[in-house]
């Protein structure tokens, strides 16, 4: 199935860029609240035609400092093909999603 959507991608647009996205969540959050915010990424990339080529769980580690409540953190890293039109709604709604303390959307050198 992984190799279908990604030839589906490849035909629809061939202009897809390559982005590493990294989340941060509540060292606290328990495996739906992780299952929720993966659901929701693949719900807007669906949306804007874009595909997750690789995820990886880095686990909970401590944060350099305090960010709201948190002393820790969930770190989620995916590696994510998507057009260029769709990285400003992507970011707009990781920016306004609650059960994310920090995100990192770069793209990567072709």
């Amino acid at each position: 199935m992984w190799l279908s959507s990604r030839l589906e991608a490849d035909i629809i647009s061939p202009d897809m860029n390559k982005y590493e996205l990294t989340l941060v969540l509540d060292g606290k959050a328990g495996a739906a609240k992780k299952k929720k915010v993966t659901e929701n990424l693949d719900k807007v990339l669906k949306l804007f035609k874009g595909v997750v080529t690789e995820t990886k769980e880095w686990g909970v580690k401590e944060l350099a400092y305090k960010i709201g409540k948190s002393d820790t953190g969930l770190y989620l890293y995916f590696e994510i093909e998507l057009d260029p039109a769709g990285v400003k709604a992507l970011n707009d709604k990781l920016r306004t999603d609650p059960d994310l303390i920090r995100f990192l959307l770069i793209r990567k050198d072709k």
